[in-house]
């Protein structure tokens, strides 16, 4: 009977206004689109993309657009990135026989250890790994931008750092979303003196409409100008930040900036439908985790139900529920840990997942199990994307973690420190920010750098880049990141409709399938909790940004749910 009344619900839908994709709307799809036959940069700011585009107007390359528009974000974007955190990034240019990974995650101070948000009885003490000090790693991003601009930009880093320098010091209209996240953190911020100064007018915290000057933050960046990483990392910026950190008890020392160290890694590699995707390996898990749910669904033609079909929500929300799982057990700094990566990404796995599925019938979570082997984190953080006709393309996910990250700006410098500690598991079994479960692999340890669901992600066809991706929001990323691919790639969605398209996920922990807010049709949802699903309509926080090559063409969509823009030439 059961099976019956599925095979029937399967010939509905086939038929059905399922088909028709809801989607999420933007103020001016004009602005979050675009097309060119040179470059394309889709971001999530306005100036930060034209930051970019200044770039190559000036004869300068793509990593010097990739660079100016890091800079630049972390000015426009304070609630969500910054030079005071850190972030992934892949990058290609033709010749190369697969993308560099760069690592410029934060680090844990060298003083951390694993139990240092730990009570005497063994309780965590509440958000400690959140708000201040305490919550501060150190920070990466500008050793990797700066490195990666050494060797392969190519005008001087004194005009890519133009753009932002202009942002900080002429300064901008608080936007709403920078507004609500001064409105959640306002309590944090107020604490710290050099936070207040800038954040606040009087006693209140600035709101929509107001005029956000970022002098000190101009100041700071003028010295990385002059000086590159050495200013930050051996000089005036660190002994600033080192010096508050002292003052409130922190970690945080000269030596820890000394010691920080960008990695090189090789990207996680796999196929989906014969093309190459490429993505971020450990510490992310993103990478690894976009790819084991590819290959999950890759077998069962998900073009033949639709984007919203009950059952491609079903088999993608249970492809997802074992990556989290999966997650939890394994993922971890791969200097610290060993990860069965080759196992989590193979095919062979993905087959055992898939025929563990019920075709009819949800799973809860204490029936998703992580997989066994042989083996020896809304709209926080941003992301930005790149290509260009001649083949290169630029990846990267940044972050200072939560909005506002912990909360402590070191007087004189403007810089936004990160709570990238929260990342970390607290202890074994503790959920995070973004609710995903602690496991032993990603323990506090020193100069270890914490787990992250970042995934800039490129797929390739035919020898070169024909899609980059990623996207800001904690634990969602991987399953947003994942369902844009399947999007375009498996239901043959136009680039627009594949990012606007609403977004679901699942991340084992809590059981229930968060959706977009506008939610899936109602004829989908109602199939869904008949298989046992709670649904939860609620903000993913995802503002995807694409970049597609499609017949000598680039197309750019900016992620309509947020204030991004796709601008090309």
């Amino acid at each position: 009977m059961k099976k019956a009344f599925f095979l029937m619900t399967l010939l509905f839908y086939s038929c059905s206004s399922v088909r028709t994709v809801p989607l999420m709307k933007g103020k001016d799809r004009s602005t979050y689109e675009a097309k060119g036959r040179e470059y394309m940069i889709s971001s999530q700011g306005g100036a930060s993309t034209n930051a970019g585009v200044s770039m190559f107007e000036q004869g300068g390359n793509i990593v010097d657009a990739a660079a100016a528009v890091s800079f630049a974000i972390s000015v426009e974007r304070p609630q969500s990135t910054g030079i005071g955190g850190g972030g992934f990034l892949l990058f290609y240019e033709p010749g190369m026989k697969e993308p560099i990974a760069f690592d410029f995650r934060e680090k844990a101070p060298l003083k951390s250890h694993s139990k240092m948000y730990l009570d005497k009885n063994g309780n965590e003490i509440p958000r400690m790994s959140l708000d201040g000090i305490f919550a501060v790693g150190v920070p990466g991003l500008v050793a990797g931008i700066v490195e990666l601009h050494q060797k392969y930009g190519k005008l001087p880093l004194s005009k890519v750092l133009a753009p932002a320098i202009e942002l900080a010091e002429i300064g901008f209209t608080v936007y709403p979303e920078l507004s609500r996240a001064l409105k959640a953190r306002a309590a944090v911020l107020a604490k710290y003196p050099g936070s207040k100064e800038i954040f606040f007018k009087g006693d209140r915290v600035m709101k929509t409409g107001d005029h956000l000057v970022q002098t000190d933050l101009g100041k700071t960046l003028r010295s990385i100008a002059k000086d590159g990483k050495r200013s930050f990392y051996k000089g005036w910026i660190a002994k600033a930040i080192v010096k508050e950190s002292w003052r409130l008890g922190g970690l945080l020392s000269l030596r820890d900036f000394k010691k920080y160290n960008v990695k090189k890694r090789k990207p996680v590699f796999g196929t989906y439908k014969g093309k190459k995707v490429y993505s971020m390996t450990p510490p992310s898990s993103g990478g690894i985790h976009v790819l084991q749910i590819l290959n999950t669904v890759e077998k069962e033609e998900l073009n033949h139900y639709g984007v919203h079909h009950p059952f491609t929500v079903h088999l993608t929300s249970a492809a997802m529920q074992q990556a989290f799982a999966d997650r939890a057990r394994y993922l971890g700094d791969m200097d610290f840990v060993k990860v069965p990566l080759k196992s989590l990404t193979s095919k062979a796995y993905a087959d055992k997942i898939r025929k563990g599925i019920p075709k009819e019938k949800a799973l809860t979570k204490e029936q998703v199990m992580a997989g066994k082997f042989s083996r020896k984190e809304s709209d926080h953080t941003t992301h930005f994307s790149i290509m260009t006709a001649e083949g290169s393309a630029i990846v990267s996910t940044q972050t200072i973690n939560g909005w506002f990250g912990s909360g402590v700006v070191a007087p004189g410098t403007g810089i936004v420190l990160n709570n990238e500690m929260d990342d970390f598991s607290t202890k074994v079994g503790a959920v995070n920010l973004f609710g995903a479960v602690g496991g032993q692999n990603n323990l506090v340890q020193a100069e270890k750098r914490p787990l992250s669901s970042m995934s800039p992600t490129l797929v390739f066809d035919e020898g070169r880049p024909v899609f980059a991706v990623g996207t800001p929001s904690g634990t969602r990323i991987l399953t947003c990141v994942a369902q844009t691919i399947l999007n375009y790639f498996e239901h043959n969605l136009p680039l627009y409709e594949s990012v606007a398209a609403v977004r679901y996920h699942h991340q084992w922990y809590p059981d229930e399938i968060r959706t977009d807010h506008k939610g899936l049709p109602i004829a989908t949802r109602n199939s869904l909790k008949k298989m046992g699903y709670k649904i939860n309509r609620k903000n993913l926080g995802c503002r995807i940004q694409a970049i597609a090559w499609e017949r000598g063409e680039l197309h750019g969509v900016s992620d309509p749910r947020g204030e991004g823009m796709s601008l090309g030439k």
